[in-house]
């Protein structure tokens, strides 16, 4: 598996990393193999985050039996305020049963005002500063969907990592990813599947780790299958040809802007509408002809896109800031 420098930390990361979000979905039993065979194929690299349910306790079961040395752990937290974030880092540790956490993030800011907060008197950056001292947590990291709020946070000089989302659809932050690298900050891509939208996922994370100035892309894995097949990719590294090229691209064109990339922020919704399922049978439906399957698990679910009430509380937690009661429509008239 080939490794890189985490920008100025001592991190040496598998450019393949593994994704926290999705193994919450998974038993303690699998969670537990998942974490085995990322190993197994090279992959010492975690991502995770307080607000991924049971991910942060899952994998800190794993490592209590595969053992905590085999893996770089880097999780997050939404917190802002320095009280707030204190106990966010107690809970981390308490759940991933190490004594310390590699890389702290803030996790998904989405303003500037957020990012003012968290670097003023009593913010959130206080508390990492002052946990990392007592060697707590060896470095401080922030993700956003933004590149413009990235590019500000790293000319502050506080952050030895960035994250934000990457792949052949949603290229906008290749531009601070090169300023990071100038800056010797560390890399890291989320979405690199755009949420699973993109199907041809071993030809997107070729695309990613392509590029220079990425550190390690993490994919959320929940089966054996996808470590075997994304951990491949970082251990026979090769370009893309020419046609594969082109038919990523395609794909990615078709995708268009306005599609979901399933990260869950809009979650929980009043009426009880699974939003992301909702897109992507609607995504089965249409880009790959998959319309009675599609069609068939549309209708059995108990509430679907045709119970939304527009109430709009979806869009206001969207880190994309997708037009969701338009889109529901829109499954409507494919789905019913």
């Amino acid at each position: 598996m080939e490794k890189r420098g985490l920008g100025k930390t001592k991190i040496e990361a598998s450019v393949i990393g593994f994704g926290g979000i999705p193994i919450q979905r998974v038993s303690k039993e699998m969670a537990i193999e998942l974490i085995r065979e990322a190993n197994n194929k090279g992959i010492n690299f975690i991502d995770t985050a307080r607000g991924y349910n049971e991910s942060e306790n899952l994998i800190g079961e794993a490592l209590e039996l595969i053992g905590r040395d085999k893996f770089y752990l880097a999780t997050k937290s939404m917190k802002r305020d320095y009280s707030g974030m204190l106990e966010e880092v107690n809970t981390s540790l308490e759940q991933l049963r190490t004594d310390y956490i590699d890389l702290y993030q803030f996790h998904n800011v989405r303003s500037f005002d957020e990012l003012d907060i968290i670097m003023g008197e009593n913010g959130a950056l206080k508390a990492l500063k002052e946990v990392k001292a007592k060697g707590l947590i060896k470095e401080i990291g922030i993700t956003s969907h933004s590149p413009e709020i990235l590019s500000k946070a790293i000319d502050t000089g506080e952050f030895a990592t960035i994250q934000c989302p990457y792949n052949p659809v949603e290229r906008q932050a290749e531009e601070v990813f090169k300023k990071a690298k100038e800056m010797n900050i560390g890399v890291i891509v989320m979405k690199p599947l755009a949420g699973g939208a993109i199907r041809n996922g071993e030809l997107s994370l070729r695309f990613i780790v392509d590029n220079p100035n990425i550190t390690v892309a993490i994919p959320g894995m929940d089966d054996l299958e996808q470590i075997t097949i994304n951990a491949t990719v970082g251990i026979n590294r090769r370009k893309l040809t020419e046609e594969e090229e082109k038919t990523l691209l395609e794909e990615a064109n078709s995708l268009g802007a306005e599609f979901c990339r399933r990260c869950g922020y809009c979650l929980p919704c009043p009426q009880g509408i699974d939003i992301p399922t909702q897109f992507l049978m609607e995504g089965y439906y249409t880009r790959y002809n998959l319309k009675e399957w599609a069609q068939t698990r549309y209708d059995a679910m108990e509430t679907r896109a045709v119970h939304c009430i527009q109430c709009g509380i979806c869009e206001t937690k969207c880190p994309y800031n997708l037009p969701i009661r338009k889109m529901l429509k829109n499954v409507v008239a494919k789905l019913g």
